[in-house]
């Protein structure tokens, strides 16, 4: 009997430490009882807030803009891109068709936490019945480089895993800042992406934090005396004038991430439907200033698309 008591008392105890909770705030103010260690997440915003999550080692069970089998309902998959790996190796499934949550299936995958972003605010009360629901601004003016990422690290208990991929992460910055041609030091850049127009991607990516990392600073687009990618948002529009004139010490230049074809080709003859000939009077082209990368693999606010940022310029720099 005594036996059978300490079992009782051990399965309950486990089942407690499992359902351990606390609460915190999340980023639109709600108050969030969530567990202090979450081991079935599902994520509704799969390039902002999955990725950072996969990369810090966490497991993810959802996420939205996947099929049951774990592939992607979309032309690009970011985590093969960005991660290298397999949504279906990695047991994530789809929580319901775009545009649709299917809460039988979101329900099915026993959730222990769901993350959001601003976007979701107004799901928040019905997903809150199947699981806590925490909002996370990933699209507001503060957002920068790997803000987003440490901030879920800290929420999730894996700061050391973001600290280890730091390190990593400046060792590598130190290696390419030596192979580059000149000083970066007082050095400009710029990023566009294509979308129906040219827009100037702003600080919230991989891409702008390696760069400015390395030390260059962002160029001022001509007659505006402000920094470019001002403004709210991923990228902010820039006149086909503007960027005729542009001439930055590194021009990066990529085609939208719903784009079946990211490479440089691509990117050329998107360009040119949009801006004839400006590989003629385009002066960062023609001097060999121009990095073409693809949009999916460093734009998302990771060290791994960081990571890739430096790869790309460090191949660019050897090659001059």
């Amino acid at each position: 009997m005594h036996k059978l008591f300490l079992t009782l008392a051990l399965i309950v105890a486990s089942g407690l430490a499992h359902a351990q909770s606390h609460d915190v705030q999340d980023d639109r103010g709600r108050t969030v009882s969530m567990p202090d260690t979450p081991e079935r997440i599902v994520v509704l915003q799969e390039p902002l807030l999955g990725i950072p999550i996969l990369e810090l080692g966490l497991d993810i069970v959802g996420s939205y803009g996947r099929n049951d089998d774990g592939s992607s309902m979309l032309r690009v998959d970011f985590i093969k891109t960005v991660l290298g790996k397999d949504g279906a190796d990695l047991g994530i499934s789809g929580i319901g068709p775009l545009g649709n949550i299917d809460l039988e299936k979101l329900s099915a995958l026993k959730p222990d936490l769901i993350i959001g972003g601003e976007s979701d605010a107004d799901k928040a009360d019905i997903l809150s019945s199947v699981a806590p629901v925490y909002l996370k601004n990933i699209r507001t003016p503060d957002i920068t480089g790997f803000s987003t990422q440490q901030k879920l690290a800290d929420l999730l208990g894996a700061s050391d895993r973001f600290d280890a991929l730091m390190a990593d992460y400046k060792s590598q910055l130190d290696d390419v800042r030596a192979k580059l041609p000149e000083a970066p030091n007082g050095k400009t850049y710029l990023a566009v992406i294509i979308y129906d127009q040219i827009n100037v991607v702003s600080n919230m990516s991989g891409v702008i934090q390696a760069i400015e990392d390395l030390g260059y600073r962002r160029a001022d687009l001509q007659g505006s005396g402000k920094a470019s990618g001002y403004g709210q948002g991923f990228a902010v529009p820039l006149s086909s004038e503007q960027f005729a004139r542009l001439n930055p010490d590194i021009l990066i230049i990529m085609n939208s991430y719903v784009s079946a074809d990211r490479g440089q080709a691509a990117i050329r003859d998107r360009l040119n439907a949009i801006v004839p000939g400006w590989d003629r009077f385009l002066r960062p082209h023609k001097e060999g200033r121009v990095l073409y990368l693809d949009s999916v693999a460093v734009t998302t606010p990771t060290v791994a698309s960081a990571r890739h940022t430096l790869d790309a310029i460090e191949a660019w720099a050897t090659s001059k």
